[in-house]
């Protein structure tokens, strides 16, 4: 067994949470031990919910183990609907619960309660959340729509000529990474050509609303994570076809318009002929050409991941150093990228492992999780979080899509700041001695009389051979007149020469016979 202090991804419960927080009229009661309800943080923390997620915890405690856990959780659940009054009751188990195998589904499921009861199996101890959110969706629509599913082998009903296509946007869930902008940006987008949204899911979507996703003509797996399996059950019961194309990045979101054309005849080509998005301009202005060839290091959900992936080699330029993910149940789309673009995917949910990948990479730019926004900070490199896990800074308050052609644009900033933010920085040390800039004298937007502001500069990381070596004092100033934001690699390449060396003071000429060997 190994201890990990910090996860990707939370149990499956939690998966399971993010779903009925999600949508209207739906109550999760979870068979838990008491401590579980720190998942209601995650949503009014984190996330910054209006209201708690609708869920009854059983909480039981050890005291209870030798009693009748059994009907704790009958109670909990005749209590949840008597308060609550939800149109549908979700009934699963957390990982502790698991062990005591009281099977709660069951037992609600034969209780005689007056609304639709929905059992869920958790699989606590081999599966995680992403996983949890996809088999909750999927157990609610098959759990609702299992018997109105038409015969095998019978045709789908021709859609009314005179009325527009329709799709389903399915996956979208409170918790994802900003599901609430991209559904908005992609609903506006669908309807510019002429496709109506029948039902969003399970974001927003009441019970009734799932009963109503057989009338599209189609369905977009817009959160593969969440939605996968669903659309898979959805083609194989209604015959509904799958718009697989996730609209990230400029590139994507046109494939996505001619994947929504070929399956429901809509015309795009008006959208496809009109430049929505600045990305490709501003990836091709002189100001940019600063960005070419950066080394950049890719670690997410896959969706994200290979979609960062496409436009950082297509769309900007990007050198893709590393390309990974936690998501084991789509490791096969990230490897086929990587692969693509000649590396090896990291597929792990060590976040350990990671931090190893990032220093050995030493890239420019790390796009990640928060976990990577961690680890970037903690060797002095740029980086811009696009997937979950996240953190509040990363659901905002404005409109902050990515996906479709805003996505776009919003995918640009994030992700140039960084490094223009390194270039910034290296100005400022250049000028350090500057009258004005020099670190003695209050900043020049402070008021004068405010006393002096002392700013400590950035220490680089310690390691083996920073502790045994020594820097000359002309070697650390040349070292100075490097940029900040690769001046930690330079360090740590000349410390690493030496070392193999034998030497144990850095001097002018090792510093630049480090530099030389390095550039071949």
């Amino acid at each position: 067994m190994e201890l990990s202090l910090w996860t990707y991804e939370g149990p499956p419960h939690v998966g399971a949470i993010r779903v009925a927080a999600s949508m209207e009229g739906v109550h999760l009661l979870l068979h838990s031990p008491q401590g579980d309800t720190y998942a209601d943080l995650l949503f009014t923390m984190i996330e910054r919910h209006k209201r708690r997620p609708p869920v009854t915890y059983t909480t039981f405690q050890a005291r209870d183990l030798g009693d009748d856990t059994a009907n704790l959780v009958l109670r909990s659940a005749e209590d949840a609907c008597k308060h609550h009054q939800p149109q549908l009751l979700l009934v699963g188990d957390s990982c502790t619960a698991e062990l005591l195998q009281d099977q709660p589904g069951t037992l609600v499921n034969g209780a005689g309660l007056p609304i639709p009861i929905i059992p869920l199996e958790m699989l606590a101890y081999s599966r995680k959340e992403n996983w949890g959110a996809s088999e909750t969706l999927y157990s609610l629509v098959r759990g609702l729509l299992a018997g109105r599913a038409p015969a095998p082998g019978s045709e789908r009903p021709a859609r009314d000529p005179d009325s527009a296509p329709s799709v389903n946007l399915l996956g979208p869930s409170s918790l994802g990474f900003r599901c609430r902008d991209d559904v908005r940006e992609i609903s506006a987008l669908l309807e510019r050509v002429g496709v109506r949204v029948n039902v969003v899911a399970p974001l927003g979507a009441s019970p009734a609303d799932l009963l109503r996703i057989p009338e599209a003509d189609a369905n977009v797996c817009l959160y593969p994570e969440v939605a996968d399996t669903t659309c898979d059950w959805l083609k194989r019961s209604f015959a509904q076809p799958v718009i697989r194309t996730v609209p990230i990045g400029v590139g994507a979101t046109r494939d996505f318009l001619r994947e929504v054309a070929e399956v429901t005849g809509a015309d795009v080509s008006g959208v496809l002929d009109d430049e929505f998005s600045n990305l490709p301009w501003y990836s091709r202005s002189v100001d940019s050409t600063y960005l070419t060839g950066k080394r950049v290091f890719i670690f997410a959900d896959a969706s994200h991941a290979v979609a960062a992936a496409r436009i950082a080699s297509e769309e900007l330029g990007f050198d893709v150093v590393g390309l990974g993910t936690y998501a084991r149940e789509q490791a096969r789309d990230v490897r086929q990228m990587a692969k693509s673009l000649g590396l090896e995917a990291l597929i792990t949910d060590d976040y350990l492992v990671v931090e190893r990948a990032v220093a050995d990479l030493q890239p420019e730019l790390v796009l990640g999780t928060q976990m990577e926004r961690h680890i970037a900070k903690r060797q002095g490199i740029g980086c811009a979080v696009i997937s979950t896990p996240a953190h509040v800074q990363d659901y905002p308050a404005r409109y902050s899509p990515q996906m479709g052609f805003e996505g776009a644009n919003v995918i640009f900033d994030s992700w140039v700041h960084p490094l223009m933010m390194g270039l910034e920085e290296h100005l400022l040390t250049m000028f350090r001695e500057d009258f004005e800039f020099n670190e003695e004298v209050t900043a020049s937007h402070l008021a004068s009389g405010g006393g002096s502001h002392e700013r400590a500069a950035p220490q680089p990381a310690a390691d083996a051979a920073s502790l045994t070596l020594a820097w000359g004092a002309d070697a650390e100033k040349e070292l100075k007149k490097i940029p900040f934001f690769v001046r930690g690699k330079a360090r740590r390449n000349t410390e690493r020469y030496a070392a193999e060396r034998g030497l144990e003071t850095i001097d002018l000429d090792t510093l630049y016979e480090a530099k030389a060997h390095f550039s071949n």
